[in-house]
């Protein structure tokens, strides 16, 4: 792994704990900002570094919203560049636990998700030297907060790095706001904090996200989210379906009485089109429509064509049942993570990932309607024209994301991150 020289935010994250620093009496240190600014992996290699310092044979936990993720965002980067600098690390994956030592000191770093408010019985019982959150917008309160309890160790400090939310969320009101009254060290990056970023890349970056998401992602701003939910898909954005498409797939928003939405989409040359759509509004037509009805409608959609697999509103229960009746497809539940689903909807449209084809004339109109709520408290899509963008990013964070998760681990290390 190459490292350029650091920056003076990565030289304070890497040095802030260190005997001479002004900032070694500080119990914490929170790095925000930007994505791709260089804070993340500075800030594990510094978590590291001081653990190995100060303690041997002791206990600290690495957390991220799922071990997954955390795996994919900190430690595939992490363990090489801690090799290269001379540190040992041992990654027992049975046990969710990295052994890392250095001359005489050995520690060990455990892996914890921090998904739910249920997580936080995942990290009771523990006792740590230290913590480190990455992501830790994402995480609840209950379990960021039980984490730190359990650093009962004399000496023991709090790490954290996210990027920005909502200005009403918990961490920014709680921690960020009250720095000083909290004993951190709070360092704010920007892409320009990232010597490794060239111009270029960062042109790319700031060209993947628009509105709310750049405001966050790229100019690391706490803002509530406004507007539309995705102002760039003008008509420009549409385009027309490609014929010969290599395969097919469906993705499925189910309603009884609100709308059904399925999309069935064709990849070709590396591209996701949605070439056509099924949507059927109860309300308009005045008529209800049986689970059967519906599949009868899902059938024609996809005609015929060879269907890999259809992701589908998990909480369709009856319906995903009628399909596995059926036996002609094979039903994904869709992942229904909101906010996450529609950044990832944001950044496939502008990566050209996936294209919307003008026929699908439900979906061009919801694109143009579907905006945030007006409360401002929170980040939550309005509960209406909604149908179609929920299919859409049911498509991208279930059939998508698991092409690119496929890829990444298939590639060799130090190839295919994000």
């Amino acid at each position: 792994m190459e490292f350029k020289a650091f920056s003076k935010k990565q030289l304070q994250t890497l040095s802030w704990w260190c005997g001479g620093s002004p900032y070694e009496p500080c119990d914490a240190i929170i790095c925000d900002g930007a994505v791709r600014s260089g804070k993340t992996l500075c800030l594990g290699i510094s978590f590291a570094a001081w653990a190995l310092y100060r303690f041997h044979d002791r206990s600290f936990a690495i957390c991220g919203k799922t071990i997954r993720s955390l795996k994919r965002n900190l430690v595939t980067t992490l363990l090489p560049a801690l090799n290269e600098a001379g540190f040992h690390c041992t990654f027992l994956a049975a046990e969710n636990r990295i052994d890392i030592s250095f001359g005489s000191n050995c520690n060990r770093f455990y892996l914890f998700g921090g998904r739910d408010e249920s997580s936080s019985a995942l990290i009771q019982g523990i006792t740590l030297s230290g913590v480190l959150f990455d992501e830790v917008a994402l995480m609840p309160r209950s379990f960021v907060e039980q984490a730190l309890a359990r650093c009962s160790v004399e000496g023991s400090k709090f790490w954290f790095n996210c990027n920005p939310e909502n200005p009403q969320h918990w961490f920014y009101r709680e921690w960020i706001l009250n720095t000083e009254r909290k004993n951190a060290l709070y360092l704010h990056f920007t892409m320009d904090d990232n010597p490794s970023l060239s111009p270029a890349m960062i042109a790319r970056y700031r060209g993947l996200y628009s509105g709310t998401f750049y405001e966050r992602f790229v100019l690391g701003k706490w803002v509530a989210a406004q507007g539309l939910v995705y102002p760039f898909m003008t008509d420009t954005m549409l385009c027309s379906a490609p014929h010969d498409c290599e395969s097919y797939a469906v993705s499925c928003d189910y309603g009884t009485v609100n709308p059904s939405s399925f999309g069935l989409w064709g990849k070709k040359d590396g591209v996701w089109y949605r070439v056509d759509e099924y949507y059927f509004d109860s309300r308009s037509t005045g008529i209800q429509r049986t689970d059967e009805e519906h599949y009868t409608g899902l059938e024609q959609l996809c005609g015929a064509h060879r269907i890999e697999s259809i992701a589908v509103d998990p909480s369709a229960a009856s319906f995903i049942a009628v399909i596995k009746q059926h036996g002609k497809y094979r039903v994904l539940p869709a992942d229904n993570d909101v906010l996450d689903g529609i950044r990832r909807v944001s950044v496939a449209l502008k990566q050209g990932d996936i294209k919307i084809c003008r026929d699908c004339a439900d979906a061009v109109r919801e694109f143009g309607l579907y905006r945030w709520n007006d409360d401002r408290s929170r980040d939550v899509p309005l509960k209406e024209n909604d149908h179609a963008m929920d299919d859409i990013r049911y498509f991208v964070t279930t059939i998508l994301q698991k092409e690119e998760s496929f890829f990444a681990i298939a590639a060799p290390r130090g190839e295919g991150e994000p």
